[in-house]
């Protein structure tokens, strides 16, 4: 029998403590030392990854919705077509499915089908900003933005974006406001390769959100995000924007916002005013 105990866990790996041990109690297997002969290159074998059948074709369908295949707002093909187009089950085609929609990926609408999720849906607005009225009144946030440049990435920039120090940047300022009152200031870094031609003038039309307009004019779909949060005190630039005393307490928000193959294409740091309002994030 082989038995396998759990020694160490951290946060970066698992150690595994392996014991061979015989049918009956006390008979511990022994074996021979193994000498091997200096004269011999030594070879060491890399294991197998193993990825379930589901997971591989996950990974198959998102290579489709990244090489835009099935564009935001697509039905994809029914679970019976994908099931004879990888040749596998549709149970296997199902699970697939089902961890998409998980991750906010594919949208299931009963009686219709299976749609490509997509920023224009106001249901997904409220996705990555989490900012809750105390009230619990949900508003329509209004963007206004400030200004709209290129500029040379530090090392934060750079180091969040995967790029060079120095590589260009496209730089946007704006403001959120709910119900006529400024509650956020973003500083937004995104990579400049994939929003050439950017302007404060795009960024001013229409009531779209960013992540809308970045889908449907630059085919730059976010994905997912992770977050920093800290309270800072306002310095007179940003408390002059927000309407509040200089020094008010403010929440900091510094987002890494990612697309298809894990990529990093917006970086931002956002300062939230919560006088009326909280931050919301639900866990499990």
């Amino acid at each position: 029998m082989l038995e396998v105990r759990r020694a160490t866990v951290n946060s970066s790996c698992v150690l595994y403590k392996t014991t061979f041990r015989g049918r009956s109690a006390g008979n511990v297997l022994k074996f021979p030392a193994m000498n091997r002969d200096p004269a011999r290159p030594s070879f060491r074998v890399a294991s197998p990854t193993f990825s379930p059948l589901y997971r591989q074709i996950k990974e198959f369908m998102i290579r489709s919705l990244e090489a835009g295949e099935w564009g935001p707002g697509d039905a994809i093909p029914s679970e019976g077509e994908l099931a004879a187009r990888f040749n596998v089950s549709q149970g296997t085609v199902r699970k697939a499915i089902d961890e998409m929609a998980a991750e906010n990926l594919l949208i299931r609408r009963q009686g219709k089908g299976t749609f490509v999720a997509s920023h224009d849906d106001p249901r997904s607005f409220y996705r990555f900003l989490r900012l809750v009225p105390d009230d619990g009144n949900a508003a329509q946030a209004v963007s206004v933005p400030l200004s709209c440049s290129t500029k040379n990435a530090d090392a934060e920039v750079a180091a969040a974006l995967g790029l060079k120090l120095g590589d260009p940047v496209i730089y946007v300022e704006r403001l959120l406001r709910f119900n006529g009152e400024t509650v956020v200031f973003d500083q937004i870094h995104l990579v400049s390769d994939l929003f050439a031609g950017l302007t404060l003038e795009s960024l001013s039309g229409g009531g779209r959100s960013l992540y809308s307009l970045f889908e449907n004019d630059y085919g730059v779909r976010m994905i997912h995000a992770e977050e920093h949060l800290r309270a800072v005190a306002a310095d007179p630039y940003r408390a002059g924007l927000l309407a509040v005393p200089s020094g008010s307490p403010l929440l900091l928000v510094e987002r890494t916002a990612y697309t298809y193959g894990n990529k990093p294409v917006e970086w931002r740091r956002g300062l939230y005013c919560t006088n009326r309002h909280y931050y919301r994030n639900d866990l499990g």
